[in-house]
């Protein structure tokens, strides 16, 4: 049921992108920089950095559009995609993006000021013809990686919105903050293999629990396919107070 109800609002998420899609955009966020505008997208990163700092990845599991599609691909190709060196071309991307930020918003000129809703229609993202074009290019962008390479090939190689994420549960570890992370009780492992089968992200999970190091892997979305599908239940999503015990 879990999953069923997380699909669904990936799915519904992903039927949204036409009225969101300029709220994730990496390009407007530099456009309202330049006249020293924070934008609906300069809002919206911002609070995934805050909310990472407590729930890990959720949203990319739960909510993201460009997750819904990929996820949708999986019909085409369910291999899990190479990982390694490759998931560290985001961060290159992200690095020179959030510096092109940096320096235009320094560049700008203005007063300061918020507008959430720059460059929308009443808050459509997509209200004119030329729009979707510029639309159904970033879908090709987000899907083709994931034809290509396999399980959420875009999210490991060059989603801008998961450096926000894993930065901020970077940080909430530093503050040792409360933070939700599936955690395993190795000793109830069985080795079937089914949690790594599930993962929507071609994660090994099976490994990173015999490692025990699952909890801390930061490409994990906490979609909780893994949890849902242990015939043990030696996985399980848990709330982590560095330094005391899980509640």
């Amino acid at each position: 049921m879990r999953q069923k109800i997380r699909k669904t609002l990936l799915f519904i998420s992903f039927l949204l992108f036409p009225v969101t899609i300029w709220y994730f955009s990496p390009y407007l966020i530099i456009q309202a920089a330049s006249e020293h505008i924070m934008n609906g997208s300069f809002i919206v990163f911002v609070m995934m950095f805050v909310l990472s700092m407590f729930l890990g990845r959720v949203w990319c599991g739960w909510l993201c559009p460009a997750g819904g599609v990929q996820e949708c691909a999986l019909h085409i190709n369910d291999r899990p995609a190479k990982q390694g060196k490759r998931d560290w071309i985001k961060y290159v991307i992200w690095i020179i993006w959030m510096s092109a930020i940096v320096v235009t918003f320094i560049l700008g000129k203005n007063h300061v000021r918020i507008d959430p809703f720059y460059m929308t229609d009443h808050g459509i993202s997509v209200s004119e013809i030329y729009d979707y074009v510029i639309y159904y290019g970033v879908l090709l962008i987000i899907v083709l990686p994931s034809f290509i390479h396999g399980r959420r090939a875009a999210c490991h190689y060059i989603c801008w919105m998961a450096p926000f994420m894993v930065i901020g549960s970077t940080v909430g570890r530093w503050l040792h903050l409360p933070q939700l992370h599936i955690e395993a009780d190795k000793a109830g492992c069985i080795s079937c293999g089914k949690c790594s089968k599930v993962c929507p992200m071609g994660l090994d999970v099976k490994k990173m629990v015999s490692e025990g190091k699952n909890s801390k892997c930061t490409e994990c979305i906490q979609c909780g396919a893994c949890v849902d599908e242990c015939p043990k239940k030696a996985l399980s999503y848990k709330l982590v107070w560095r330094h005391t015990k899980p509640v």
